[in-house]
C-alpha cells in the first residue's frame, strides 16, 4: 500500500501540474466527465501518462477506488474543485464505478444545479440500485427543485426516491425524517403525521423542528 501511495503522489502531480497551450480548454477537470469537452493533444497525453502509472502501482479498479476515496475526503474537507479532479482520475480508470456518478451529483448539487446532479444519480443507481444513500441524494435534489418551480412531479420523484430510499434502510430515521418534509407539502398531512410517528420513534432529533411545528399545529 505504501508503494501504491506513493505513486499516486507522482500521479496527483502529472494530472494537475501541467501547463497547456491555447488550443486546450482549460478547466474541464473540474467539471463531471471533464464537461463532455474534446482534450487537446497535450491533456490526451497527460492521461495516458496517468493511467500508465497507474497500471505500474495496481488494478485500474483499486485506482479508481483510491481516487474515489480521495473524491470524497475533498468533498467533505469542502475543496469541491479538488474533490471533481480526483472523480474525474477515477472515471478516467473505471468508468463503471457506480460511485464515482454519484459524487459527480453531489458536487453539482454543492452548486445548486440540482436539474443538472440527477442524471449523475440515476447513472450511478443503474449501476447499482442497491445503494440507499443515492436514493436520499438524488431525493434531495428533486425536492430542492421542487421548491425552486413547485412542479409537484418533482414532489413525487422525491417522494418516492425516498421510500426505495428506506426500503434498502428501513431503520435510518433520517430518510423518514426527508419522506415526512416532503408529504408535509401536501393539502391533506395523513401521510406527513404517519412518518412523523415513525421518525420520532426512531430518532426524535431526524425531524426538522419546523416541520414538526407545522403538523403538530394542523
Amino acid at each position: 500500500m505504501r508503494i501504491i501511495l506513493s505513486s499516486f503522489i507522482v500521479i496527483f502531480f502529472l494530472a494537475t501540474g501541467c501547463v497547456y497551450s491555447q488550443d486546450c480548454v482549460d478547466g474541464i477537470n473540474k467539471l463531471p466527465m471533464y464537461g463532455g469537452i474534446k482534450k487537446c493533444k497535450e491533456q490526451l497525453e497527460d492521461d495516458k501518462r496517468f493511467l500508465d502509472a497507474c497500471d505500474k502501482s495496481t488494478s485500474r479498479k483499486e485506482a479508481a477506488a483510491h481516487m474515489v476515496a480521495r473524491g470524497w475526503q475533498y468533498f467533505y474537507a469542502q475543496k469541491l474543485d479538488t474533490s471533481m479532479m480526483r472523480f474525474n482520475q477515477a472515471w478516467l480508470l473505471d468508468s463503471l464505478n457506480s460511485e464515482i456518478y454519484w459524487g459527480f451529483g453531489n458536487l453539482l448539487g454543492t452548486q445548486r444545479k440540482f436539474k443538472e446532479s440527477i442524471p449523475f444519480f440515476q447513472r450511478s443507481l443503474k449501476l447499482n440500485p442497491d445503494n440507499a444513500k443515492v436514493w436520499q441524494d438524488v431525493s434531495t435534489s428533486y425536492g430542492n427543485l421542487f421548491v425552486q418551480t413547485q412542479d409537484k412531479k418533482y414532489l413525487n420523484a422525491a417522494i418516492d426516491a425516498i421510500k426505495k430510499a428506506i426500503h434498502l434502510d428501513p431503520k435510518n430515521a433520517q430518510l423518514y425524517g426527508q419522506l415526512t418534509a416532503s408529504y408535509s407539502y401536501f393539502m391533506q398531512k395523513d401521510s406527513a403525521r404517519k412518518y412523523l410517528k415513525i421518525t420520532e420513534t426512531l430518532d426524535p432529533t431526524a425531524i426538522n423542528p419546523e416541520v414538526k411545528k407545522l403538523l403538530t399545529n394542523n
